[in-house]
């Protein structure tokens, strides 16, 4: 799949659409900044987008080819060949626990996308570098191919525990900002999240998995700060807890505003980096 960079007049699809979001709110009186950080206060709710997440995606760019019958995003838009080693690890991981929490709950069709990100020649690009780092490609493909045979997750959860061990090492040796790489998933999460939800379903059941993937990932960064917050990981616990039954695509899902709500409260907690 090809890979294609988003723009929205230089400003994050978050930061877009939350202003929108406290726009229709009722606005502020303060002054307009170019201050990417954090804001300083979220709204205790925050309504949906006046404009459709579809229509939304339209005037940001294109986001990228789907693939896998699970509506699976792919690069979501992210250019691989820039994008830093370790946000770009983080960005597979993502992927590989929405497809290992699906495979575990029985959903091994809807897992299978995301677990060719460690293996597919499609994304490629997003494991450059890693096999320096410790990444051992066998490991996932023995998971794609039990998957294939159509073996149950549980006959093969000590391989499943290995990938995930696996990508932990190499995270730690990748290294990375923690507070950045969180940043960026918060803001990637909202990207995939509003494109999941049309009119208030589930439309892309793969970039709402991704989402729930990034969530996890951005608790187990967080669990690398020192010290500990406390109070990021309480976030993020009810972050999580917006996707009702996990990967799992519900029929009645949490509105897009406040997964973007939820996303800001974390990002308020996060320690200056």
């Amino acid at each position: 799949m090809k890979s294609t960079i988003k723009r929205w007049a230089g400003l994050g699809l978050g930061t877009a659409i939350l202003g929108s979001g406290l726009a229709a709110c009722g606005g502020t009186d303060e002054p307009s900044t170019t201050d990417n950080s954090a804001p300083q206060s979220v709204e205790a709710e925050i309504q949906e987008p006046s404009v459709a997440p579809a229509a939304a995606m339209s005037e940001m760019g294109e986001m990228g080819e789907g693939e896998g019958g699970e509506g699976e995003g792919g690069e979501a838009g992210h250019n691989m060949d820039t994008l830093p080693l370790p946000k770009r690890l983080a960005f597979m991981t993502g992927h590989v626990k929405a497809g290992l929490a699906l495979y575990r709950a029985g959903e091994p069709q809807m897992a299978a996308p995301h677990l060719l990100h460690p293996v597919s020649e499609t994304h490629e690009a997003e494991r450059a570098g890693l096999d320096a780092l410790g990444f051992d490609a066998s490991i996932f493909e023995a998971v794609s191919k039990a998957l294939e045979e159509g073996r149950p997750a549980a006959e093969i959860e000590p391989q499943l525990q290995a990938a995930e061990q696996n990508l932990a090492d190499v995270a730690e040796q990748a290294g990375g900002d923690d507070v950045e790489v969180i940043r960026f998933l918060l803001d990637t999460i909202v990207e995939e999240y509003t494109v999941a939800i049309t009119d208030g379903a589930v439309s892309d059941p793969g970039e709402y998995q991704d989402a729930f993937g990034f969530a996890i990932v951005a608790q187990e960064r967080a669990q690398g700060i020192d010290p500990v917050p406390t109070d990021t990981l309480a976030e993020l616990d009810v972050l999580i807890a917006l996707w009702p039954e996990a990967p799992i695509p519900p029929a009645d899902p949490t509105p897009i505003g406040k997964v973007i709500a939820q996303t800001s409260k974390v990002a308020l907690t996060l320690p200056a980096n």
